[in-house]
């Protein structure tokens, strides 16, 4: 907190740029509706543009014709200008038209500008609690004297069964109102910040992956020493802090037991009087499904590195095959040069030849072909009936029925699984039905695939006489999330 840092903050941080700017106003209050508030990652131009077009109309109604007076797509892109900052412009595989996603250093500036208002409840309760229960954590969690660890065991046990005997005897303590809002700000501001850093994490791996795209197109070497460099850098974020705790976060939320539990804390929290008192957002009930989303959005950040990886792998074998088929036409070119005027004295060396030598009965015997007998027959037109009728007996999966199941499903349930789709409605056409759910799963629908937690779906399928038989196939959970 030095003056030169400062001053360069001042100068560079796109943040510091944004606070000081004549239209900060416009741009956090747009930005925060569009992108923070509903917890949109990533939005393409025309949505953006024409969301913008519309603020910029409601705005010169309140201030005048010659207020903001550039069209909606120029602001946004002098937002993603270099000397800006504010907004990422880039372009989605496969597509021409531009995406728009909020950069760290702008949600750190609204988030800071939120604190800024006037809060009618400030606690301080839950902080302290929280702190304590830190400290409590890390104190026990280095304790390596066993007896001390069994001590501190013991004395919880026993509040506990004090606890419970208090409760069976009729003393039930309750949480007040303040105490209840108290932890609830607490709650939701942490869940705000979580959303914050996501994106702050996503911006690291980006990062990366710009470097070793850099890296890439300049490198001279050989593959091995980029690789090893890269997958360096790529292992040291990985085991770093931050990537550890990214990744501890990510396999605590990705488990269903975890996800179920939080909807259900989140439904009991949200009914009480006193919280419902406070108006918390429409969003807070699906919170937890938010940090999902943005997980997965930081995860699909990492495959594109690795993909940027298996690309140079193969650009590079190409390239050097490319070389090999270059240095053989030129070893022929020179030697049909050499042919109509050989050089004088020796042009080349090869080592002196030796005989095989075999022995009489080392040699196997001969052995005469087996001649085939054809037999010359006259072919004669047939006049059996045949039916042909199987060749029209083609299995058709209906995608239409299968997303009409998910969707009524999902009508009055936050998420449903792949098992539970299946015995709400069997499988009519066995694994080519099934093969349709994943395909639907990963193009039509948002869905989450749970590695620990194998299921085994069954039908009913006929065997090659017609009988019937029971068929299974095991695979791990997949859920379908609204």
């Amino acid at each position: 907190m030095d003056f030169g840092s400062i001053d360069v903050l001042r100068s560079h941080h796109p943040a510091w740029r944004l606070l000081r700017s004549d239209h900060a106003p416009l741009v956090a209050s747009f930005l925060h509706r569009v992108f923070v508030a509903p917890n949109v990652r990533v939005m393409a131009a025309a949505d953006l543009s024409e969301a913008l077009e519309d603020e910029l109309y409601a705005l010169r109604l309140q201030l005048g014709e010659t207020a903001f007076p550039k069209p909606a797509l120029d602001y946004l892109n002098d937002w993603a200008s270099l000397d800006k900052g504010w907004l990422r412009k880039f372009y989605k595989s496969g597509t021409d038209e531009a995406q728009f996603d909020l950069m760290p250093a702008t949600e750190k500036a609204i988030a800071w500008l939120e604190q800024l208002s006037e809060r009618q409840f400030v606690g301080t309760e839950s902080r302290l609690l929280t702190l304590f229960d830190l400290l409590k954590q890390m104190s026990e969690g280095s304790e390596a004297d066993p007896a001390k660890r069994l001590a501190d065991l013991h004395k919880k046990r026993d509040e506990i069964d004090a606890e419970i005997a208090r409760v069976m005897a009729g003393d039930v303590p309750l949480l007040d109102d303040t105490a209840l809002k108290d932890r609830f700000q607490q709650f939701m501001q942490g869940a705000r910040e979580l959303l914050t850093d996501f994106r702050e994490v996503e911006y690291n791996f980006r990062q990366l992956d710009r470097r070793v795209r850099e890296r890439i197109a300049l490198w001279e070497g050989s593959k091995g020493a980029l690789l090893e460099e890269i997958m360096g850098e790529r292992d040291a974020i990985a085991d770093s802090d931050q990537g550890k705790s990214f990744r501890a976060f990510w396999e605590f939320l990705l488990s269903s037991h975890r996800q179920e539990e939080l909807t259900d804390l989140l439904e009991r929290v949200l009914q009480l009087p006193a919280v419902a008192a406070v108006q918390p957002d429409a969003r807070t009930r699906r919170v937890h499904y938010d940090w999902l989303e943005a997980g997965e959005h930081t995860q699909r950040t990492v495959a594109a590195l690795s993909q940027q990886l298996r690309r140079f792998l193969d650009d590079q074998a190409w390239l050097e095959n490319r070389r090999i088929m270059d240095i053989l036409h030129g070893i022929e070119s020179k030697t049909l040069a050499l042919r109509d005027a050989p050089p004088t004295g020796n042009v080349m060396e090869v080592a002196e030849a030796q005989a095989d030598i075999e022995l009489t009965m080392e040699r196997p015997l001969f052995t005469p072909t087996v001649k085939p007998v054809i037999t010359n027959l006259v072919l004669e037109a047939g006049d059996e009936g045949i039916d042909p009728s199987a060749l029209f007996e083609q299995v058709v999966v209906d995608k239409a029925r299968l997303t009409r199941h998910i969707r009524h499903a999902l009508q009055d349930r936050a998420q449903i699984s792949l098992r539970e789709l299946v015995a709400d409605q069997p499988l009519q056409h066995g694994l080519a039905e099934l093969v349709a759910y994943l395909q639907l799963g990963s193009d039509a629908f948002n869905a989450v695939v749970d590695e620990d937690a194998p299921e085994a779906i069954q039908w009913q399928a006929e065997d090659d006489r017609g009988a019937p038989v029971r068929r299974a196939a095991r695979l791990p959970r997949v859920i379908f999330l609204r």
